[in-house]
């Protein structure tokens, strides 16, 4: 979408550490899909996981962190990238602009960038796995807001809805009840998520649950800090995006995130289970070596 780049004698994708002038093509021409999340360590069990899932050896589980930098955590697993984002939209949206410039330069054949994440849910159970089907911002509207020279930009934000549906089904026979839904994009934990226990808050229990309410009204089931560009940088450049969060609480029901470790760390294995079965059913269509294996 940049035709600046192709004035560029190289290009630097410097969050990432690779450039155009690496074998790219060679490194990475054979991925299907990014994955990515908030921490490093989550990316790294992602890594773990899909490593044991395809049956790697030894020798080849060695190789899957290929990180050059220590901005983001970086491992590559046969056709498939687990990469870190950090927090919010800034860090996510610098992410987004190297990884899609990466798999242009190593000229990919559709992939599928897919989100997972934890967030806050609205009128569901802690422990669901939403599947955002349709993004908000924290104006409450459908489309991305970003600054460039000074002046607001507004872009639409689509979800690639096969996919999102793809997912959701490969979730109905799992022992956990996966849900589609729409999902709101705040630049803040606390306030802009209508916290009332941050270090400032300037607004009543009853305006806290007025808004959560309305939320509920339009569809919004989740609220994390991330969709929106996803989408919208997606939807700009043409690759299929997906999101898949699991709620760590129910916000009409308080703010706190007081579940126990061993919950948390049970929670979170469930975006992680769905992302590896869907994984594994669309290499398989595909007929990619790493289905079979």
């Amino acid at each position: 979408m940049n035709p600046n780049l192709k004035d560029l004698e190289n290009d630097f994708l410097y969050h990432l550490g690779y450039s155009r002038s690496d074998d790219l093509v060679t490194l990475f021409g054979d991925v299907k899909f990014v994955v990515t999340g908030g921490s490093g360590g989550r990316m790294r069990k992602v890594a773990e996981a899909l490593a044991e899932e395809f049956h790697l050896t030894e020798e080849e589980k060695k190789r899957i962190d290929i990180s050059r930098t220590d901005r983001f955590s970086f491992y590559k697993v046969g056709p498939v990238l687990s990469v870190s984002h950090g927090m919010g939209v800034p860090s996510i949206s610098i992410l987004l602009h190297e990884i899609i410039k990466l798999l242009k330069y190593a000229n990919t054949v559709d992939p599928i960038i897919i989100r997972i994440g934890t967030c806050g849910g609205v009128g569901i159970e802690p422990g669901t796995v939403v599947i955002s089907n349709k993004v908000y911002n924290a104006y409450l509207k459908s489309e991305h807001v970003t600054v460039i020279l000074g002046k607001s930009v507004v872009r639409p934000v689509e979800l690639d809805q096969g996919t999102a549906k793809e997912i959701f089904q490969c979730g109905v026979d799992s022992g956990f009840k996966p849900l589609l839904g729409g999902t709101m994009c705040t630049d803040d934990f606390y306030e802009g998520q209508a916290r009332m226990d941050g270090c400032i808050c300037e607004f009543s229990q009853q305006e806290q649950m007025d808004y959560i309410k309305k939320l509920q009204q339009m569809g919004i089931v989740n609220i994390e800090m991330e969709c929106t560009v996803l989408a919208s940088l997606c939807q700009k450049t043409g690759v299929k995006g997906a999101i898949i969060c699991v709620s760590l609480l129910d916000r009409m029901k308080g703010d706190q995130v007081a579940i126990s470790t061993e919950t948390y760390k049970n929670y979170q294995e469930r975006p992680r289970a769905l992302l590896i079965k869907y994984l594994r059913k669309k290499l398989q269509e595909i007929q990619h070596p790493f289905g079979s294996r």
